[in-house]
């Protein structure tokens, strides 16, 4: 049976600087406002901005913003998916968290950490790609600057997932590589890809323009939307994606590789 259509909402919207209070309560009201999805997608850091300032606003594993998570999938019965600071095992982590309405989750830490802003001197690095599965699709969340390193990504030559999804504080001073790369992503591995980002500026003074999309397998744009707050569900079709897999193959000629270190990938 071919999987039913997926419809996905994404979350594009101004951060209140390092605030999670402030930033769960105005997500909580945008929420609410989408009538049906099956997966609502918030941007990377959603309850501070990103920031580095982790001794202060990291939580640990399943605690105030955690149990949001799981209350907003519950209400919604939507898969709610963001990434937020957490603290485990006297380390800091980049942790997106995949949240279902029956209180299930899954969780991936961010690979690629911005040394550019000494991300990698504050957040470990994650070591597992996640693939996970939604209403028969197979979905690979990523976060920001996970989109610049395209082996991570990889599809397989039987396709390990139909979905690439990036959530992101990525600035406008790169859009240019955001918009290129989200592209490459989706037509090199014969994928839909979601890139959601934020607006406004932070408390660094960084500016974020969105441009957050939704790209089919061939890289056209279903979704695009510049410098505004908005809310946007997109319906991805399953079967186009699999008529054009199979009218054009290209995955049965790439390369086969292994990751050098010693990171396991779940699949």
């Amino acid at each position: 049976m071919i999987p039913k259509n997926l419809k996905i909402s994404i979350i594009q919207s101004e951060l209140h600087w390092q605030n999670p209070s402030a930033n769960l309560a105005m997500f909580e009201e945008k929420i609410w406002q989408i009538k049906e999805s099956d997966l609502i997608v918030l941007p990377e850091m959603f309850t501070t901005g990103f920031s580095m300032n982790a001794e202060q606003f990291a939580e640990h594993p399943q605690t105030n913003t955690f149990r949001w998570l799981k209350q907003q999938a519950a209400q919604s019965q939507a898969v709610i998916t963001g990434s937020y600071m957490i603290k485990e095992n006297g380390k800091f982590y980049n942790r997106l968290f995949w949240v279902k309405p029956n209180g299930e989750f899954e969780q991936y830490d961010k690979r690629h950490l911005f040394r550019m802003a000494k991300e990698d001197q504050i957040y470990a690095e994650g070591t597992k790609l996640l693939i996970t599965e939604l209403k028969g699709w197979r979905i690979c969340p990523l976060i920001c600057y996970d989109l610049r390193f395209p082996v991570w990504s990889r599809n397989s030559k039987d396709f390990k997932y139909d979905c690439l999804i990036y959530v992101a504080n990525f600035p406008e001073a790169r859009m240019y590589a955001w918009n290129t790369l989200l592209r490459a992503r989706a037509i090199e591995n014969l994928s839909y890809c979601v890139g959601v980002n934020r607006v406004g500026l932070d408390g660094n003074e960084v500016a974020y323009s969105g441009e957050s999309a939704v790209l089919n397998f061939r890289g056209e744009e279903l979704f695009y939307n510049k410098n505004e707050s908005v809310i946007q569900t997109i319906h991805l079709n399953y079967q186009d994606l699999q008529e054009f897999r199979a009218k054009f193959p290209a995955n049965l000629d790439a390369d086969d590789f292994s990751l050098t270190k010693n990171f396991n990938q779940e699949t």
